[in-house]
């Protein structure tokens, strides 16, 4: 009678541990012990015959259920079990909803209620109809390009493809019974998401000495469909470094992170995220990239459970199902299989999960080989170019300004004027004579 999740011991009945029960015929059941201490030891009960009588008659009156009451005797000492099933509707005391989650008791109150509310009626918020929304605010560029990677994958039928977008989108049964869009299909394929939900967002921001020192940073808006691509080219672009390799006669430039990996990361993200909550967050560090979305595991899930197999149970089934056709993510719960997979293949870390602030927290390390120019060059003023060119340097010792004009599709002056910033940091140095010398990493 250890108390745990599904346990609670009270040393004498009070009408307030009706919330109790009413928490745990909200979650998954369980038991209360009347006449035992936290430790688990029987105290005993003095008038067990009145409270085998008071205790279901008020259970049944102010919350509406049924339970088993057992009268349980140890050395002599009488005490109650109260036995309580979970239900499949929602239960309230006094109006109050309460549901039991690990040793706690919660009160649910604004969209915490209303998520379980949804739950419990076998609905989810991507499934509600968007009452202000019409056809007109469905974006026909963000079906087309929906359309052709599905028609790629072969996940959905041909005779979806027309130029009516309405049928388009009752076909991908995001359209109500009674017409209406869902909030699903303003997510998705919206002209402006933000109109509706001002959360559809996709935060990136580079912090450099701390979480206090912010660099620089950029909003991703507009429908999700569209918004792992461009979350991609922001990153390759201003935030993470494409180191430059041969193969060959060939040139190869791979992100320092693996990126069907992080893509991955992004769908899920996407995905899995509580749209009346706050924007995805990406914050990058000279280490490391830390992922967060607001939103909650399912129901009997923990991290542990994330990275066993186990079942697919989206957040968002609509917007899960929609990506699933657009060959974006594979069923059966395999995402975060693949995730880590491409990263130990890559020979990365694995990335941490972990709950944290209502939401899923993914930290992800960088390569110590890109970090060290990085955190040097930009703690000291340095940009983010200039970083490249020594990344450069390194990579492909010995070279001259005319191969890193270019590798780097720089003009002449900027390359100059990156290779005399590393001068001044020592960074590089110039081995050979004028004619046919070249840059190096300089030794420290």
């Amino acid at each position: 009678m250890k108390e745990s999740q599904n346990i609670e011991n009270k040393e004498n009945w009070r009408d307030e541990y009706l919330k109790w029960i009413c928490g745990f015929a909200n979650a998954f059941g369980g038991r209360i012990y009347i006449g035992v201490n936290d430790k688990g030891e029987v105290l005993g009960l003095p008038n067990t015959k009145r409270l085998m009588e008071d205790i279901p008659n008020k259970i049944v009156n102010y919350l509406g259920i049924v339970v088993d009451i057992n009268l349980l005797t140890s050395e002599g000492k009488e005490y109650i079990e109260i036995i309580i099933s979970p239900s499949s509707v929602p239960i309230s005391f006094k109006g109050v909803y309460h549901y039991r989650s690990g040793t706690t008791k919660q009160e649910l109150k604004g969209n915490a209620l209303h998520q379980f509310l949804l739950k419990r009626i076998g609905n989810t918020w991507d499934n509600l109809p968007c009452e202000r929304a019409s056809v007109d605010d469905i974006d026909s560029e963000a079906i087309a390009y929906f359309l052709r990677k599905a028609s790629a994958t072969k996940r959905i039928a041909e005779d979806i493809k027309t130029d009516d977008p309405r049928i388009i989108l009752d076909n991908l049964d995001l359209l109500t019974d009674d017409g209406k869009l869902k909030n699903a299909a303003i997510l998705l394929f919206g002209k402006r998401p933000s109109r509706f939900f001002p959360s559809v967002s996709f935060k990136i921001g580079r912090f450099i000495d701390g979480d206090d020192d912010l660099r620089f940073q950029d909003i991703v808006e507009g429908n999700i469909i569209q918004m792992a691509d461009k979350v991609l080219d922001i990153l390759n672009s201003k935030y993470l470094i494409s180191p430059i390799q041969y193969k060959r006669l060939q040139r190869i430039e791979n992100l320092e992170v693996p990126e069907d990996a992080l893509r991955e990361l992004i769908f899920n993200a996407i995905i899995h995220k509580d749209y009346t909550g706050s924007p995805i967050q990406l914050s990058v560090y000279n280490d490391k990239m830390i992922l967060w979305n607001e939103g909650k595991l399912p129901e009997g899930f923990t991290v542990e459970t994330l990275l066993g197999k186990h079942p697919s149970r989206p957040y968002n089934k609509n917007i899960a199902n929609i990506f699933f056709k657009a060959g974006f993510i594979e069923a059966w719960g395999r995402g975060i299989a693949k995730i880590i997979n491409g990263f130990i293949q890559s020979g990365f870390a694995t990335p941490i999960f972990e709950t944290n602030m209502g939401g899923i927290l993914v930290t992800i390390g960088r390569k110590e080989n890109f970090n060290e120019g990085v955190n040097e060059g930009v703690n000291e003023g340095v940009n983010e170019g200039v970083n490249m060119l020594l990344q450069l340097i390194i990579q492909s010792p010995g070279k001259r300004v005319p191969f890193f004009v270019d590798s780097l599709n720089k003009p002449q002056k900027t390359v100059e004027r990156w290779i005399k910033i590393l001068k001044d940091k020592k960074r590089i140095i110039f081995k050979g004579n004028s004619k046919t010398g070249g840059y190096y990493e300089e030794n420290r």
